[in-house]
């Protein structure tokens, strides 16, 4: 069977839903199932059993969430090179595993490669190529191990061993910017260029996945689930090798109650308190995109009307309003032309589908009084062949209690920049699952300038959980590309990923020089936090720079 089966998990005939997995053994025998975690896994259904009401029937959270990229080089910033130099720290990464869950890598960019020509890739899973590889360790797709990847370097023709490659750059990117050879013809370095690599090319949402939440199939975007068994393989391939791990996550979705809820942010929440891991995820780059809207319905006022603005090429896409508990709404709108449509209550189950006669715009509403995963009230608002122009949306509350939502567009590539709230709120836009309560979260500024990247989300969560926890440099690093240069890449992706790199010298130190063998990745955070950089004109932590900027040389001067 080797080369014509497809896993369910690629196959564009079932729709991936994420499962508990005290449910997945009581459907194991009668449908396909793959274990992610202890958690959780993923049931694969049938798609004609499904359509756009059937979130409604069943609930949201098994839907998985739809992430988009955060990125599209000064190390003195961070004081990285100071750790370096210094005979005392001598800190490179050595002995420690960073592992990428992204868009592949450029395996045969000279920042991957030791002096000797062979690779500083120990792993490579590319979820997308079946029938491929050494494949003990993987249920879907091909696994590549270092000495396959030798072989293949070895080659006139790579691919023809190794057929995986990066077709976006983002995964180079932030493998290049964390752990990236020193080169010093080319004055570049990661940040831990001893480290080794781990990498997960992710498959990307399969057409029924996208079409839940009416996002386009020519935009690039990831399920929760794949991101979820491909940090969980990295996690399984160090402890096998008994190796001290840092996981790099330069992705983030504005689906959820931005509160920490989702499977990946508690995943993750539990790795970074498990010994000897850390995680440092982007906080996304929805600062000034006008996507999130906060609406407040005091004493005296019965609704809040806001607006948003579609733009003509967006015709297919959702919307989020997120309501706390005790408060509950109601919820009216308002096409470009005038037409409305009823007052939509909220009920524990529901999906009522409305169609304007006169625009020929279809949405799909879900008006649900407590959203499972959560217990907060979700309105889910999904838009088919969406009239341009300006939507209203008329926020009704229903009790008699002053109250406050919050509405979120998508992330990323998934709208264009003429979608957008007319008037926005900037802070709440930390992207899961850098809301996650334990990993550190990183938002990015522009070391030339010392000033924030307009475009960096901002805390805090819904809750007022402190989120991002600090800022790093984030503006035009120098990365390796997928042709075999070097380039820049701006963003909280790349800041993450620059991030990452310093806290593989903390563990380096920690663990394999034996200083702190038991620490974890929350302790790393607070370590940091305490370390940070901080301006004496300004409070902290903020909305904007959390803590304050990285900073290692701080960190250790704390420690003495």
């Amino acid at each position: 069977m080797k080369g014509t089966y497809m896993h369910k998990a690629l196959d564009d005939n079932y729709i991936d839903l994420l499962i508990d997995n005290v449910l997945a053994e009581n459907l194991r025998n009668g449908y396909e199932i793959t274990k992610i975690n202890e958690r959780n896994s993923i049931l694969h259904s049938p798609v004609d059993i499904f359509n756009m009401c059937s979130l409604g029937i069943y609930p949201y959270h098994i839907f998985p969430t739809i992430y988009t990229l955060c990125s599209t080089v000064s190390l003195e910033s961070s004081g990285i090179s100071v750790v370096q130099s210094n005979p005392n720290f001598g800190l490179f990464g050595q002995g420690v595993i960073i592992g990428f869950v992204d868009t592949g890598i450029n395996y045969q960019h000279q920042a991957f490669l030791n002096s000797d020509g062979t690779s500083r890739i120990l792993y490579l899973w590319d979820q997308n190529i079946e029938g491929s590889g050494i494949q003990p360790n993987v249920p879907f797709g091909s696994e590549y191990d270092r000495a396959l990847i030798n072989l293949a370097l070895l080659n006139q023709n790579p691919l023809s061993i190794v057929p995986s490659f990066d077709d976006d750059g983002h995964g180079t990117m932030l493998a290049g910017i964390a752990a990236g050879s020193v080169d010093e013809s080319q004055n570049f370095s990661g940040v831990a260029p001893n480290a080794e690599i781990v990498v997960v090319k992710l498959a990307q949402a399969k057409h029924n996945n996208r079409a839940i939440f009416n996002i386009p199939d020519t935009v690039r975007c990831y399920p929760e689930t794949n991101i979820l068994i491909g940090i969980e393989y990295i996690r399984k391939t160090a402890e096998r090798l008994k190796r001290p791990l840092i996981i790099c996550l330069g992705m983030g979705s504005s689906q959820s109650d931005h509160d920490g809820h989702s499977a990946l942010s508690l995943y993750l929440n539990n790795n970074s308190t498990t010994p000897r891991i850390g995680v440092c995820i982007s906080a996304g780059n929805e600062g000034n995109t006008r996507r999130h809207y906060s609406g407040d319905i005091s004493d005296g006022q019965t609704y809040n009307e806001f607006e948003l603005r579609v733009g003509e090429l967006d015709k297919r896409f959702s919307m989020e309003i997120w309501q706390k508990s005790p408060g509950k709404i109601a919820i009216v709108i308002e096409s470009p032309n005038g037409e409305q449509t009823s007052v939509i209550q909220p009920q524990f189950s529901q999906c009522l589908e409305h169609t304007f006669v006169f625009s020929n715009s279809k949405l799909y509403i879900n008006n649900i009084i407590v959203e499972e995963e959560t217990g907060e009230q979700l309105i889910l608002i999904r838009f088919s062949n969406a009239l341009s122009g300006i939507w209203k949306m008329r926020a009704i509350r229903i009790d008699n209690i002053a109250t406050q939502f919050n509405a979120w567009l998508p992330s990323g590539d998934i709208i264009t920049e003429e979608t957008y709230f007319l008037e926005p709120n900037p802070y709440t836009t930390v992207t899961s699952p850098g809301n996650a309560r334990n990993p550190v979260t990183i938002t990015a500024y522009n070391q030339t300038t010392n000033s924030i990247l307009l475009e960096s989300s901002r805390g805090f969560t819904t809750s007022n959980v402190i989120a991002p926890d600090l800022a790093a440099p984030g503006f035009n690093i120098k990365c390796p590309t997928i042709i075999n240069t070097y380039g820049g890449a701006t963003g909280t992706g790349a800041a993450a990923a620059h991030s990452s790199g310093i806290m593989a010298l903390i563990l380096e130190w920690a663990v394999v020089k034996g200083n702190y063998t038991s620490i974890s990745g929350r302790d790393i955070s607070r370590l940091l936090i305490r370390g940070a950089t901080r301006e004496n004109y300004m409070d902290y932590p903020n909305r904007i720079w959390g803590y304050g900027k990285i900073d290692i040389i701080g960190l250790f001067k704390g420690l003495i």
